[in-house]
């Protein structure tokens, strides 16, 4: 990929910046239009695949909400599973929960205690839509952990570059397909 590939440059254009959201001072990347684009969102999975065929993963990891929007695909993609990871009170069976900080404030999040169930430390990719702080990438690496998976990397479509989310999960590959 090259910053002039027609393909980045149809992302970006469908990337729309709402100021002030959710709270005042923080630039919110909207991928909403990208998702009612086909073009776009074809677009987006086949560079977010691309981006991630290298790697060595057993089951693909997505935060809600839009986390889930990507990963499906891509887990169908390389035939491996899904697990997702909610907000609190979203999942059915017992979860393990992990509360984090983001650049907004305070979350949780929850996920299925058996996700891994059958597998022996598999290894997991965490799928979302944006890497910011990287809290939630990283208190999804933590629920992961507690379920007996291991973290091996992180996809996401937008990296806001300027928070140094890298930073935060030094020990994840990580892999983006737009920066900001």
């Amino acid at each position: 990929m090259t910053a002039d590939d027609p393909s980045l440059t149809l992302l970006r254009s469908k990337v729309r910046d709402v100021p002030d959201f959710p709270t005042p001072g923080i630039l919110f990347r909207d991928i909403t239009p990208l998702l009612s684009d086909h073009h776009a969102m074809d677009a987006a999975l086949s560079l977010l695949a691309q981006a991630i065929e290298d790697l060595m993963f057993d089951v693909i990891a997505a935060p809600e909400a839009r986390g889930f929007i990507l990963a499906a695909p891509l887990a169908r993609h390389f035939g491996v599973g899904l697990a997702l990871i909610r907000k609190p009170g979203k999942l059915p069976a017992a979860t393990l929960s992990h509360t984090y900080s983001l650049e907004y404030g305070n979350d949780t999040l929850e996920m299925h205690a058996d996700s891994f169930e059958g597998m022996d430390s598999p290894r997991v990719l965490i799928v979302d839509d944006v890497l910011a702080t990287g809290g939630t990438a990283a208190a999804s690496a933590e629920l992961i952990k507690s379920a007996g998976g291991v973290p091996v990397g992180l996809a996401v479509l937008i990296e806001l570059a300027a928070l140094n989310g890298r930073k935060t999960l030094s020990d994840m590959t990580v892999r983006s397909v737009l920066s900001y």
